[in-house]
């Protein structure tokens, strides 16, 4: 904004610029977090723009590894694996959310698992806990897991060794 001779304010955003926020040209349409997409041939979509190496869910607007690495590891030594990731030339992953984790889990299928969504596009997925970045108030040595193969959300000690899969997007209040 910009003061004219005659003390308004005028603004300098054209139609255009405010179209572009509103609408970018080439704009994946993304889902709410309330919203469910039952098929996993529209909710998920593997990013060319990524190399084929990362995947939008477009229920939650997160972008996921596609291949996530099948090493276990502590808890602090997954933060630190997603922190330095470069996953599809770009940087800037971390562990999810508790809630983040499990909104991948889809209860309706049977274990042994994994528990995801069917049709889902990821590989290397393990029928085993994944650690989320989330801390167990009540026991804050613990933080939580994603368990892929009986579709639950449990907490464990952070120096146990399990699966991590990295994610990249909006971050949730009790992740760090």
């Amino acid at each position: 904004m910009r003061r004219n001779s005659g003390s308004k304010l005028t603004c300098g955003i054209t139609v255009a610029t405010l179209l572009w926020f509103v609408d970018p040209i080439g704009a994946i349409p993304l889902e709410s977090w309330d919203d469910k997409i039952p098929n996993a041939g529209t909710r998920f979509k593997v990013l060319a723009e990524f190399g084929g190496q990362a995947v939008l869910d477009k229920e939650t607007q997160l972008v996921w590894e596609q291949s996530p690495a099948t090493i276990v590891s502590s808890w602090a030594t997954a933060r630190l694996q997603c922190t330095s990731r470069t996953t599809g030339g770009r940087k800037g992953w971390r562990l999810p959310s508790v809630h983040e984790l499990a909104s991948l889990i889809d209860p309706s299928v049977a274990s042994p698992g994994p528990t995801l969504p069917s049709g889902h596009p990821f590989t290397n997925i393990q029928s085993h806990g994944y650690w989320s970045a989330t801390t167990d108030a009540e026991f804050t040595t613990h933080a939580f897991i994603g368990g892929l193969a009986f579709a639950h959300v449990a907490s464990w000690e952070k120096t146990t060794n399990f699966y991590f899969w990295c994610v990249r997007g909006g971050m949730n209040a009790d992740q760090y």
